[in-house]
C-alpha cells in the first residue's frame, strides 16, 4: 500500500490584514507559502466556521501561493457572527475582491463542505478567475442533503446525539428544528443563545469524524466558534443557501472544462457520498476519490492524504 500523505509542515503567515468588504464586514486573511508562485484560495466550512492553522498546510509552501480568510461573521472577521449582509453571493463576491486585492488573474478554489458548496457557486460565476476546484465532503444545498441532516437520516446514525440535540427544543417545535434554534440564536437572552450555539454545534461536530474525536468536539463546544458557526449556518439552512434548488448541478456545465477532484469519505455523515457521486454523473471529467476509511472531517488521515495528493497533483499546473 502507498504511503499516505500527510499535511506539509507548520508554517506561519507571510502577511496578515482585513479587507473592508462594505455593508460594515471586515475579513481577515492570512497568506501563506511563496509570494509569486501558484495562487490559490481556502474556503472553510459552515457556513459560519472559520481557519485553523492547520488549513495552512494543505498545499506545498514552495510552489504555492495561498490565501484563506474567515468568512463574513467567522472568526477574526468582523462584525462577531454578524447575519445581516451576509450571504452566498456576498462571500462569492468577497472572493473576486481578494482576489484582485492579491493580484491574481485567476486561482485554484480549495473547499470542504460548505466551502465546497461555496467554491462550485464561485466557479460557476467566475470560471475564467478559476484555473482547478479542489472538493471534499461535496454538499450540494440541495432540500434532500438539508433534510439528512436536520430532520431525518443523520439522525438515525448517530441517534444518542440526535436526541441532545433536538432535545432542546420543547415538542411541539421539533417538525422544524431549525427555526426553532433559530429563534433561540437570536435571541435577546444571552444564556438562550448560549445554550443553542453549543448544541448545535456539537451536533454538527458529532457527525464531522468517522470515529468519536473528544478535542474536536470540545473545540465545537468552545463560545468563540459555535456562536458564528450555529447562527450563520442556521441562517443560511433557513434561506436555503440562497441558492435555487439543485442550482449547482444544473449550472455545472460552466465548469466541465475546469480540472477537477473531489475528496470524498465513504462514511461521511454530514455530507454522504451520494452528493458526490451526483456531481461526478453530471460532471464527469473531474476524479472522483473515494476514502473508505474515512468521514466527513479534513483532519481525518485518509481525507488529509486525498487533499495533499490533490494539490500536489496540480502543483505544476498553469492555468
Amino acid at each position: 500500500m502507498t504511503d499516505r500523505r500527510t499535511l506539509y509542515p507548520e508554517i506561519e503567515p507571510y502577511e496578515t490584514g482585513m479587507l473592508d468588504v462594505g455593508e460594515g464586514h471586515s475579513l481577515y486573511y492570512e497568506r501563506v507559502g511563496t509570494p509569486g508562485e501558484k495562487p490559490a484560495v481556502f474556503l472553510h466550512g459552515g457556513p459560519g466556521g472559520g481557519m485553523s492553522p492547520d488549513h495552512r498546510r494543505q498545499w506545498n509552501p514552495d510552489k504555492y501561493d495561498v490565501l484563506l480568510f474567515d468568512q463574513r461573521g467567522c472568526g477574526k472577521s468582523l462584525p462577531f457572527a454578524e447575519i445581516e449582509h451576509n450571504d452566498t453571493w456576498r462571500i462569492v463576491g468577497d472572493i473576486e475582491e481578494l482576489r484582485e486585492m492579491c493580484g491574481h488573474d485567476a486561482w485554484q478554489v480549495f473547499g470542504g463542505s460548505w466551502g465546497a458548496t461555496l467554491a462550485l457557486a464561485y466557479a460557476q460565476e467566475h470560471p475564467d478567475r478559476t484555473t482547478e476546484i479542489v472538493l471534499r465532503g461535496v454538499f450540494l444545498a440541495r432540500q434532500k442533503e438539508k433534510d439528512w441532516l436536520y430532520t431525518c437520516g443523520a439522525s438515525e446514525i448517530m441517534a444518542e446525539q440526535w436526541d441532545d440535540f433536538s432535545g432542546l427544543i420543547p415538542e411541539n417545535e421539533r417538525d422544524d428544528l431549525v427555526r426553532a434554534y433559530y429563534a433561540r440564536l437570536t435571541s435577546e437572552d444571552e444564556e438562550t443563545r448560549l445554550s443553542a450555539a453549543r448544541e448545535w454545534s456539537l451536533w454538527e461536530g458529532s457527525v464531522a469524524t468517522l470515529l468519536p474525536d473528544e478535542k474536536l468536539l470540545d473545540s465545537f463546544a468552545d463560545p468563540a466558534k459555535a456562536i458564528p458557526f450555529a447562527r450563520i449556518c442556521a441562517r443560511f439552512f433557513l434561506e436555503d443557501f440562497f441558492l435555487e434548488e439543485a442550482q449547482l448541478l444544473a449550472n455545472v456545465d460552466r465548469i466541465k472544462h475546469i480540472p477537477g477532484i473531489i475528496v470524498q469519505g465513504r462514511h461521511d455523515i454530514c455530507t454522504p457520498p451520494t452528493s458526490a457521486w451526483e456531481l461526478k454523473k453530471a460532471w464527469p471529467e473531474a476524479d472522483l476519490w473515494i476514502v473508505h476509511d474515512a468521514g466527513h472531517s479534513a483532519g481525518e488521515p485518509g481525507i488529509i492524504d486525498g487533499l495533499v495528493r490533490a494539490t500536489d497533483s496540480f502543483a505544476d499546473r498553469r492555468g
